[in-house]
């Protein structure tokens, strides 16, 4: 006789809201965080390498995490004027864009982004993997550490 009244009494649960695939609104912290990875991937697709070195802290670095089609892994490390040069040179157009919404996590004047991207070559997936960027606010505005991303050819959306 109570478990009808106890079953009666039971809430049922409801199905969790989908997660959003939009950026934050500019005007929130987050949106302030996120800003200056867009406009390095603008800078990116532009082939602009002022507009690179426009978003990054001097001291910082690029680090790429490379899996090769034989299996194995290279680390290569570039400081930002370096990066800038290689991947600022004219050629065919580039767009490296996240794959959904990162995380964006924030503690003071630090932050990080982390998120699934693609990269691609007129319009088609050159290679896919995730980002992870280090912010630091500096002078009032925040500006990108380092970077570091895994870069594979397989398992990327088409």
């Amino acid at each position: 006789m109570i478990l009808p009244l106890l079953l009666a009494l039971q809430v049922t649960p409801v199905a969790p809201l989908p997660k959003g695939t939009a950026l934050p609104p500019p005007a929130s912290e987050e949106g302030q965080v996120i800003a200056p990875v867009q406009r390095l991937f603008d800078a990116l697709a532009a082939n602009d390498p002022a507009a690179i070195l426009a978003e990054v802290r001097p001291d910082g670095r690029a680090t790429a995490v490379v899996e090769k089609a034989d299996g194995t892994t290279a680390v290569t490390n570039s400081d930002w004027p370096a990066f800038a040069a290689k991947l600022g040179k004219p050629g065919p157009k580039r767009a490296e864009t996240f794959t959904g919404m990162p995380a964006i996590e924030i503690d003071g004047n630090i932050a990080m982004v982390w998120g699934s991207y693609t990269f691609t070559v007129d319009g088609k997936p050159s290679h896919c993997g995730t980002n992870h960027v280090d912010l630091v606010r500096d002078g009032g505005r925040w500006r990108i550490n380092n970077v570091t991303w895994t870069q594979r050819t397989t398992g990327c959306a088409q």
